[in-house]
């Protein structure tokens, strides 16, 4: 699958769960719970310890049914690791060139994060498709709104303190997706082996993503 075609994927899917500290032990046990929400697009992120064995065993398991990302990439070099462990898609919190020139390098999508106008043409002048607005969840449903005003040519994914409240408004103001972490794959909930209720989540998030589409 190549970037333009993983591009499509993710603004179809709507949501991207972030995982986060979890456990090599436990990781399949949340996929398999994210899937049964219906949620098919999953992130590793790089702080989180063994994440290249992560995204190596997720790719493994389950690439024909779910889209696998790696997430915190800071730079180039954590780049190139995270594409060479199979992830499909490398998300930033910041916008570093090296890694969107990285990811280019390998035909894969690159998400950097983004917090201005600036910051989102700088991203797209260098080849990004998509980027990632953070933290969304501060700035609000609006400034999607604003930002995309001029910016209408570039995809936008919101991340950062998205929850069933606000994730519908998001969508609505013109974010294709958005990533999702504690309030979907939630630490205590995975600790606690509560995965029944992690699928009751995703499935709610495609809900209400599909209901703010239409």
């Amino acid at each position: 699958m190549d970037k333009y075609e993983v591009l499509k994927e993710i603004k179809e899917q709507g949501v991207c769960a972030i995982v986060r500290g979890t456990s090599p032990d436990t990781l399949c046990r949340v996929a398999d719970a994210l899937l049964k929400g219906e949620v098919k697009t999953i992130e590793v992120t790089f702080n989180t310890p063994g994440a290249v064995g992560m995204i190596e065993e997720l790719v493994k398991r389950y690439n024909d049914q779910m889209l696998i990302g790696a997430g915190t990439v800071l730079d180039s070099d954590t780049a190139r690791i995270a594409i060479l462990s199979g992830a499909a898609f490398i998300l930033s919190p910041t916008l570093d060139l090296g890694v969107i020139k990285t990811c280019s390098r390998y035909s894969v999508l690159a998400v950097p994060g983004i917090s201005t106008p600036t910051e989102a043409l700088t991203a797209w002048e260098n080849g990004a498709q998509i980027v990632k607005v953070f933290p969304a969840g501060i700035f609000g449903p609006k400034y999607i709104k604003q930002l995309r005003g001029p910016l209408a040519q570039i995809d936008m994914m919101a991340v950062g303190a998205i929850n069933l409240e606000n994730f519908g408004e998001f969508i609505k103001a013109g974010a294709c997706s958005a990533g999702i972490g504690g309030e979907l794959v939630n630490k205590k909930l995975v600790e606690e082996g509560r995965f029944d209720e992690i699928s009751e989540r995703a499935a709610a998030f495609v809900s209400a993503f599909r209901e703010a589409r239409n």
